[in-house]
């Protein structure tokens, strides 16, 4: 898949009404600084489309870019941002719940995990909640520059361990740095829409 265009299409707060895109849409969920912005930038060859911050908890709306004409990645807000209120923190919560729960077009989601850590309690809390909404997520396993390479399967294999998933649930390394990754991604994707036409 090669990505031409993207426009940040729109911008949903807490009280918004998500859009009935009609077309097939791509979510990204993740922990505070796992790396969704660096990704979707990288995705789709944009420096500064997706806001990154050395700040956590940027990312307070979901956001709806058009992809080429044709789909949407969905930016989910980070969960575990610790410096959020437990009111803000749930009111994301509820947010992202509602938009798995009411997209008609989501094809798949994405779970960020930084790949030098064991998932944390959120991260599994997240994992075990999507498959719970019937949901098979699919791992994006960040930040694979800041470890060696002979490290990379046994932190893959702590990652499955820690979330009790099986060999059936799909992992990609990715670094946004050296763009390891970023082709099996697009490719995955292209395969979820090139099933649906």
């Amino acid at each position: 898949m090669i990505i031409k265009n993207t426009v940040l299409e729109t911008v949903c707060g807490v009280t918004s009404k998500f859009p009935e895109t009609g077309q097939p849409e791509i979510a990204f969920a993740g922990k505070s600084n796992v790396g969704k912005s660096s990704l979707i930038n990288s995705l789709v060859n944009r420096k500064a489309l997706a806001r990154t911050s050395s700040q956590p908890g940027k990312t307070q709306t979901i956001n709806f870019y058009h992809v080429n004409d044709a789909l949407y990645f969905v930016d989910l807000p980070g969960y575990g941002y610790t410096n959020a209120s437990v009111e803000v923190r749930q009111s994301w919560g509820r947010m992202i719940e509602r938009y798995l729960h009411t997209s008609k077009d989501l094809k798949v989601v994405f779970l960020l995990l930084d790949i030098r850590h064991a998932p944390s309690a959120n991260d599994c809390q997240m994992y075990d909640w999507m498959l719970a909404q019937g949901y098979e997520p699919v791992i994006i396993a960040t930040k694979l520059d800041k470890i060696k390479r002979s490290q990379v399967q046994k932190q893959l294999k702590l990652m499955r361990t820690t979330l009790q998933a099986g060999s059936d649930i799909k992992i990609f390394p990715f670094s946004s740095l050296t763009k390891a990754g970023k082709d099996e991604i697009l490719n995955f994707i292209d395969s979820l829409i090139t099933e649906e036409a």
